[in-house]
């Protein structure tokens, strides 16, 4: 069969939903700026009136603001936490070719394949019996553990592509094994370690099961959380329309933006580290 068709399909299908996606986030911001009335009377025609009190109402009563601040701080500590540890982890699985190092790399494999829901009510049990449910703590915990096995399982890849030579020259100058990881090995591999942070910073700043589950003070909750709460409190007081999609904003906005910056990075980490 002939590729070129085959190809020309697939980059059609590629940029077709490309082009609903931009559409998508286009309509969002474009409702988040209008009123709730005008919304239903015409659901996908541009504002007739730009309505900015919804980024405040959702600011403020929404309860977006302090949400803000709870999900940089969680996602920003999981992420660097996650990486500090899975680095070590890796560079050893990665120049440690032995039976023990690749039954540990498998359990990591396996490990992606958990689902979290199975983990939730083990999770609640042990952390309520240390008292670190509906606190900051205990939803790093979590997050740093369950971005575990796949950051050490993209690093393992990253560190395996690093070559011999830079450490065997590295020891012959004297250096030891941390200050040769320190000075090193990290440095080269700088574009893997900023990979697996942006993941798992993405993936803590969506997540919400776990802090629905663990996080139950108002003043703790995460955008997402806060988002959820916000419907059902609309849907008892009559749905302000804009003010929730106004709230969608304000969660998506750091991706994309994330994505527009270093969206080619993360692509090609991914597809470098996973690939080796």
């Amino acid at each position: 069969m002939n590729r070129f068709p085959v190809r020309g399909v697939g980059l059609t299908l590629v940029w077709l939903i490309v082009i609903a996606d931009l559409l998508l986030l286009l309509w969002i911001f474009l409702t988040s700026l209008r009123e709730t009335g005008d919304i239903f009377d015409r659901p996908f025609a541009p504002p007739s009136a730009i309505e900015l009190g919804n980024y405040a109402n959702a600011w403020t009563s929404g309860g977006f603001g302090a949400a803000a601040l709870s999900s940089v701080m969680v996602s920003v500590i999981s992420s660097v936490a996650a990486v500090a540890i899975s680095a070590p982890a890796a560079y050893m699985l990665a120049r440690r070719r032995t039976k023990v190092s690749g039954a540990i790399t498998m359990s990591f494999i396996m490990g992606l394949g958990v689902p979290g829901q199975v983990l939730l009510v083990p999770l609640f049990v042990g952390l309520a019996a240390v008292d670190l449910v509906d606190s900051y703590t205990g939803l790093i915990l979590i997050y740093v553990a369950l971005a575990l096995p796949f950051t050490v399982y993209l690093l393992t890849g990253f560190f395996s592509g690093v070559p011999m030579v830079l450490e065997e020259a590295a020891s012959i100058d004297g250096a030891g094994p941390l200050y040769m990881f320190r000075r090193v090995i990290l440095p080269v591999a700088r574009g893997g370690l900023i990979t697996a942070f942006l993941l798992q910073f993405i993936g803590a700043w969506n997540e919400t099961l776990f802090a629905i589950a663990f996080m139950q003070s108002d003043d703790k909750i995460t955008l997402p959380v806060a988002l959820v709460n916000f419907v059902k409190m609309q849907q008892l007081n009559g749905l302000d329309w804009g003010t929730m999609f106004a709230g969608m904003c304000i969660i998506l906005a750091p991706m994309v933006a994330l994505f527009a910056w270093m969206g080619s990075r993360i692509i090609e980490g991914m597809t470098v580290g996973i690939g080796k």
